[in-house]
């Protein structure tokens, strides 16, 4: 199996719920015409306005990446991005050059969406065989119980990933996008590493990786 690289941007916005108990992909595009090539070297890259959020994100991509047969870096390795700063695209540029990247994956959040419902009660029926009086019958056959209402919450957080080729193209050729729906996440640490898992699987499938 050719080993490969993937330089990888992912922009994530600082959201506090994130462990994904349900990270599913909605929708892919590969390039029409796509001509895989050998990727050797992949750099792992998080833009958002936390830095610890970033640098996990970066290091869990970089990880598995690592895992799948490719050579990663995270971003925080080689690029220092203080909080309110602006990317410096010509130092990124020195640095995928320096780093002898060929890859290139952006992701972005796109959106957060909480939406609620009301769940109403439901009414039913508790049988009973045999009532011998009045009162007996009238207070057991056709006693209605009702479960209470409630509200349900649930939080969809999606997320656009981006494929680029820097080893052909120089301002780097979109070859793949994913977009990944995470549901009702509360631990960043399990969204990240189930969202990664995912994406980097997928690419492998369908043979951009």
């Amino acid at each position: 199996m050719n080993r490969k690289i993937l330089a990888t941007a992912i922009v994530l916005a600082a959201v506090t719920l994130v462990c994904a108990k349900s990270t599913k992909l909605v929708a892919t595009c590969k390039l029409p015409n796509f001509q895989r090539q050998e990727i050797h070297r992949v750099l792992a890259l998080g833009l958002s306005n936390r830095t610890e959020v970033r640098a996990d994100f970066e290091d869990a991509l970089s990880a598995q990446l690592t895992a799948a047969g490719f050579e990663a870096i995270p971003g925080n390795a080689i690029l220092l991005r203080p909080p309110g700063t602006q990317l410096d695209l010509k130092t990124l540029r020195e640095q995928v050059r320096a780093n002898h990247i060929e890859a290139v994956v952006v992701s972005r959040l796109i959106k957060v969406d909480d939406t609620i419902t009301y769940i109403p009660g439901v009414a039913y029926v508790v049988p009973y065989p045999y009532y011998n009086t009045f009162y007996g019958y009238y207070g057991t056959l056709y006693p209605v119980i009702y479960s209470p209402g409630y509200l349900d919450q649930v939080k969809k957080v999606r997320v656009e990933t981006n494929l680029y080729y820097v080893i052909s193209a120089p301002d780097g050729q979109l070859v793949w996008t994913g977009i990944t729906d995470t549901l009702n996440p509360s631990n960043v640490h399990k969204a990240i590493n189930g969202l990664v898992k995912l994406v980097v699987t997928q690419m492998q499938n369908e043979q951009v990786l």
